[in-house]
């Protein structure tokens, strides 16, 4: 069951990724590529809805089943601003990305459907609040990629920019660190919730990449509000913390 609705998936998937390469050329890419996006993302959720039906507790404990979960939330997350035209040259670093790691989780084995028994509703609501937060955070990523790239081609006075109908350089600076607060908010939540739920003595790599990831987006936040980091420097602090939730999701293997 599970490759039967994995592989629409992967090709919804790429269509949107190869269709929103295409905006630049006009025509109905944008429009293509948001579907592929609301296509790849129901057959995802289908997807999910057999592994947690056929599990004998929580399905996604592994890394690679912690991988497809992370997708479907990043994908999930980029549709609440993708409908909107403003927004959809989003899917240009989202979807490329979604691509891609879903690939990886069914290489690792994340996208099969299995019965063995799994990780304790404790465990499932760390691993949902760090994958959520983590989430939000690569949405804030790809807003600040957006900022810089249009914030270039400004400069640059390219006159394409403007057909492609972006929001204004306030909106995505403000939207970013909103999203990047709420997801801060999520992530503090899920490292509460994983020192309940986890008897270690060490401290271990994730752990430690984990607060990192923390203390760098509180920091920034705080200069933000205290100090005035706004624009291009904001947008420089999300990408690197982006490298950080990139280091993470690999080290992470929340299987009891």
């Amino acid at each position: 069951m599970g490759e039967l609705l994995v592989w629409p998936t992967l090709i919804a998937y790429g269509e949107a990724a190869f269709a929103y390469a295409g905006v630049f050329r006009g025509g109905d890419a944008a429009r293509l590529g948001i579907w592929g996006v609301r296509i790849g993302w129901l057959a995802q959720t289908a997807l999910l809805l057999a592994q947690a039906l056929d599990s004998d507790g929580f399905p996604w404990g592994t890394w690679a089943g912690a991988l497809n979960l992370f997708v479907w939330l990043v994908v999930g997350t980029y549709l609440i601003w993708g409908c909107s035209a403003r927004y959809r040259l989003l899917g240009l670093a989202v979807m490329p990305l979604a691509a891609a790691l879903l690939a990886a989780a069914w290489a690792g084995g994340g996208t099969s459907v299995s019965k063995e028994e799994t990780a304790g509703w404790l465990l499932a609501i760390h691993v949902a609040l760090m994958l959520a937060a983590l989430a939000g955070l690569t949405l804030a990523a790809a807003l600040a990629a957006l900022y810089l790239w249009q914030e270039r081609r400004l400069k640059q006075r390219d006159v394409g920019v403007l057909r492609l109908r972006l929001p204004p350089l306030e909106s995505l600076d403000r939207l970013s660190a909103r999203t990047a607060a709420v997801s801060l908010v999520v992530l503090t939540a899920g490292i509460v919730v994983g020192l309940a739920s986890f008897d270690r003595g060490d401290f271990d790599l994730p752990m430690a990449v984990t607060l990192a990831i923390w203390v760098l987006y509180a920091t920034g936040l705080v200069l933000r509000r205290e100090m005035g980091l706004h624009g291009r420097r904001f947008a420089f602090l999300l990408l690197a913390g982006f490298v950080l939730v990139a280091i993470v999701l690999p080290l992470t293997h929340f299987a009891s």
